[in-house]
Parts: C-alpha cells; sequence; structure tokens
C-alpha cells in the first residue's frame, strides 16, 4: 500500500494506491482559479496554496487510513516549482517520520509516463507485479503537457527511452501562451479547444517544426511568434467572433499536427504492441481522435488514462513509486531530496 504526494504545480493532490485493487482513494485541489487573473501560475501563490490546502484534504484520509496498512510514502520530488515541491516533501517527511514508514521520490515525468496503465492495472491487476507486463511492451509513449513533451518508449527490459523532446516550448504551454495572445483566460489550452470546434483549421496556415523524420525533436515556440505577427497585422476593427474561432482552429491543429506527425514516425521505427497518451494536454479531445486513429491504423493498442489521471494528481505517482521503487530511503538519518530540474534519463 502506497501513500502518495504530488505537489510539482499547482495542484494539491493525495492518493492511496492498493497493488490488488488499484487506486482505492484519491483526491486533487485544483488552484486554477486563483491563477486565472494574473494568466498563469505564480510559484509563490501556488506554494502557499499548498500549505493551506493539505491539511484540508489530508484530514479525511487521516480518518480513513489505518498507519499499520501502509508501507511506502511516495511523494514528487521534481521537475517542478522548487518552493511547490518543498511544500510536499515536508508533508512527506512528517507522514514517513509519524508512521515510520520508508520514504521515495518519484520522477513527476515517470507519474506520466506509467499513468495510461493505471486503467488497465485496475481491469487485470494480475497482469502486473510491480512492473509493466510484456503484454504491452514495447511501448510507445506521447507525454504532452504545460511543462513538457517527450515522445519516448518503454522497452521488453521495462527501461524507459526518451525518443524526441521539446528544444524550448511545451505543446501545453505554447497552448496557453497563444491563448493569452489571443486574450483568452488562462488555462488557454481548453478555451482554444472549446473555439476551436466551431472555426475552421484551414483559414490559416502555422509553421510545423522539425517535420522531417530525421528531425527527433520538438519546437513549438516559432508558432507562438507566428501567431503574434498575425495578430499585430489585423486591423481592430475586423476582429469578431468568427475570426478568433478560426485562429484557435488553426492554431491547434499546427500544434496537434506537429504531435501526430512525430508519433507517426516512431511507429515505423519498430513494432509496438500498445501506445499512450499522457499529461495534461492528453484531455484535448481533437488530440485523443488523432491518437486512436493513428494507434487503430497501425494495429497498436491505445492506452489512454482516465481524465483525471491526466493532469497532475497523487495517484500517477503512488503507481508509478510502485513500478519503479528505486531510491526508496528510511527517513530518519537520510536527506530526501528534491530536484527541480529532473529528467527521465537520470
Amino acid at each position: 500500500m502506497i501513500f502518495a504526494i504530488e505537489s510539482s504545480c499547482d495542484e494539491s493532490a493525495l492518493a492511496i494506491f492498493d497493488p490488488l485493487l488499484g487506486v482505492v482513494k484519491e483526491t486533487v485541489f485544483s488552484q486554477e482559479l486563483y491563477h486565472q487573473r494574473y494568466g498563469g501560475v505564480v510559484p509563490d501563490l501556488a506554494s502557499r496554496s499548498h500549505l493551506e490546502k493539505f491539511p484540508i484534504i489530508l484530514k479525511p484520509f487521516l480518518e480513513d487510513i489505518n498507519p499499520s496498512t501502509i508501507d511506502l510514502i511516495a511523494y514528487t520530488g521534481g521537475p517542478g516549482l522548487v518552493s511547490c515541491l518543498a511544500m510536499g516533501q515536508t508533508l512527506a517527511k512528517t507522514i514517513s517520520w509519524l508512521w515510520n514508514r520508508p520514504l521515495i521520490a518519484v520522477n513527476h515525468l515517470s507519474g506520466h509516463v506509467y499513468s495510461p496503465f493505471i486503467k488497465k492495472h485496475r481491469e487485470s491487476p494480475c497482469h502486473f507485479n510491480g512492473k509493466i507486463s510484456k503484454e504491452y511492451l514495447p511501448h510507445l509513449g506521447l507525454l504532452v503537457s504545460g511543462g513538457n513533451t517527450l515522445l519516448f518508449e518503454i522497452n521488453l527490459k521495462n527501461q524507459i527511452e526518451i525518443l524526441a523532446e521539446t528544444v524550448d516550448d511545451a505543446a501545453g504551454e505554447a497552448l496557453d501562451k497563444g491563448a493569452k495572445l489571443l486574450g483568452l483566460t488562462y488555462p488557454g489550452g481548453k478555451k482554444i479547444e472549446q473555439l476551436a470546434i466551431r472555426g475552421d483549421p484551414k483559414s490559416h496556415n502555422f509553421p510545423k517544426a522539425f517535420h522531417s523524420s530525421k528531425d527527433w525533436k520538438f519546437s513549438f515556440s516559432g508558432i507562438k511568434t507566428s501567431l503574434r505577427y498575425l495578430i499585430e497585422k489585423i486591423n481592430h476593427s475586423d476582429w469578431n467572433d468568427r475570426l478568433l474561432e478560426d485562429l484557435c482552429a488553426s492554431y491547434q491543429k499546427a500544434i496537434l499536427t506537429t504531435l501526430v506527425n512525430k508519433f507517426k514516425q516512431a511507429i515505423k521505427k519498430r513494432s509496438y504492441k500498445s501506445a499512450g497518451l499522457s499529461g495534461g494536454v492528453a484531455n484535448n479531445r481533437k488530440l485523443r481522435q488523432l491518437f486512436i486513429e493513428v494507434t487503430k491504423q497501425n494495429d497498436i493498442l491505445p492506452l489512454l488514462p482516465d481524465s483525471k489521471h491526466t493532469g497532475d494528481n497523487a495517484a500517477m505517482i503512488a503507481f508509478s513509486a510502485w513500478i519503479t521503487q528505486k531510491s526508496i530511503v528510511k527517513f530518519r538519518g537520510c536527506s530526501a531530496k528534491i530536484k527541480p530540474v529532473w529528467s527521465l534519463s537520470n
């Protein structure tokens, strides 16, 4: 049984994972409304909110938990905002000391990597034994969030290998910043998705970086700059709802096309048994639709996490802790560190 804590950015989250039953209890407090007026996450406000909300959301867990049933305390050690990570770490170390249980720092990205498997574990726990079953390996994964964009694979040895990552902005960041340029409120990615439904995705042509199969990289800063230049050329009198919807549809299409194109190129590299889509942007309906279409065309099993497990959550941290279980430390006399910059490769 694993008790997990997530606090890498602006979600305060707790969860309990049972290897036999799956996620038995979880909760997430989102600070979205707190940061809307600023157009993005303010680290000081985010860490202060963690300090205020963790005691509140922890109380029901303490009422239901028998500490003797918990075997491990897991927390997000990074990557993330250092002040926010410190709040989760402090809570984890305190509980570890009180319950005399070992502690593990989990890579936030590995949480997203394994999140598509949470649903499969719930359906068939016997297929998992502290690792991803070979039934799903080799596995190709696309992680798309506000802070990260990664294409990776999990090989037959259950090892993660990064195939491509962004050289500048993440896809989610490009969506949020593009929405801000268009005058939409935070979080902008959701607003762009809503408006794009009614727009014409062919109305504007935005650049797509690293389109060649030889370029194993992502880049989204150029599309954001292109949007800014286009907005500057539009007369104020020409602005209307239809134009905004068309811009959103075209902008979203360029970003999603870039993601899916590189995903298609990776599929041709080798024969994959399954493919996963994870991260906050994985909740985008159009991206999910395109992802499923590509996997079906290539006879690959698509794995998509539940909506509640696409964003930052503690369930994925608990599940990742169970799968990896590396660097477990006894709290007393040790230093459980945080790594604001922590890649999957180290």
